[in-house]
């Protein structure tokens, strides 16, 4: 879009108050550091951690609370569940910085945010431990939203995704799998971090599309077994989430740093849950916040 377009009411909608309409805050509310998270009851657990709050609102399932942390401007912020939220979350965040709300003109000058998501998922590898730490290398997608953006293809892995398509004999009813790294900026926070890192398969919902059977038969059984056998260049696929390809794609193509870390509160392979998990999350919560204090000031 040229920046000398202005857009449509329709397009991006306001609320009476100016704030944009499903997360309502104002670009006043936001850091630059956001934390994000599935669950909205989530983020109090994070703020508690600040040692200072100065905004707090929700609206819907978006719950957003900012303030300070080791001298840091954070925003702790709920998306709920799936890519549809995420293709939310990620645009109104986006029209925050780089959009004049008052003229509807994208601003001249880009600004990126550090975008971290950190959640559950259930481990694919027999070998990992529930309540381990999981940074997503890559973000492998089932789900297909990006598809439905102009992008420079560029930005998928395309070595890993004909890999695993061929790996899959992947059934083209399905919508073609996309693979996006995350930000090498903040996989460097991770980097001497008791974390696995690998490939995240982020699918489009929790039951079928990923393997779990119930009264419906699956069309695709062997599927987590074909997840579990998946090799490119020592790379394998860990876990199971239903966001971060959504998060990697559309924050490389808005121009943001992303990355996920996720608490792997399930085995897939050895059919284990831990319900006891709250622990684990709150380490990562400490982990993920005392590494985004070593972040470089711009």
């Amino acid at each position: 879009m040229e920046n000398s377009k202005k857009i449509g009411e329709s397009e991006l909608i306001l609320n009476p108050s100016g704030t944009v309409y499903h997360l309502d805050i104002l670009p006043e509310n936001l850091a630059q550091n956001v934390i994000l998270v599935g669950d909205p009851r989530r983020v109090p657990v994070i703020s508690e951690l600040f040692d200072s709050i100065d905004f707090k609102g929700q609206n819907r399932e978006m719950c957003t609370h900012t303030g300070w942390y080791k001298n840091k401007h954070i925003t702790a912020m709920s998306t709920g569940m799936g890519t549809d939220n995420i293709d939310i979350v990620l645009n109104e965040l986006d029209a925050l910085v780089n959009i004049d709300l008052k003229t509807r003109m994208i601003k001249s000058e880009h600004h990126s945010l550090n975008l971290i998501r950190l959640g559950t998922s259930g481990a694919i590898q027999a070998e990992l431990p529930l309540n381990s730490f999981i940074v997503s290398e890559y973000g492998c997608g089932f789900d297909g939203m990006l598809y439905y953006y102009d992008f420079d293809k560029a930005i998928n892995c395309e070595g890993i995704q004909k890999a695993f398509i061929k790996h899959a004999d992947w059934n083209t009813q399905l919508p073609t799998p996309y693979v996006i790294k995350a930000s090498d900026t903040l996989m460097e926070l991770f980097s001497e971090s008791e974390v696995y890192k690998g490939i995240t398969v982020t699918a489009p919902g929790f039951y079928g599309p990923q393997g779990r059977e119930l009264r419906i038969p699956l069309a695709y059984p062997k599927m987590n077994d074909l997840l579990e056998s998946f090799e490119y260049n020592g790379k394998k696929i860990l876990n199971y989430e239903m966001e971060t390809s959504a998060l990697y794609g559309l924050g490389k193509i808005l121009g943001h740093e992303t990355i996920t870390v996720c608490v792997a509160i399930a085995n897939r392979h050895k059919k284990e849950y831990n319900q006891n998990y709250h622990t684990a999350v709150h380490d990562l919560i400490e982990l993920v916040l005392n590494k985004i204090a070593t972040i470089p000031e711009n």
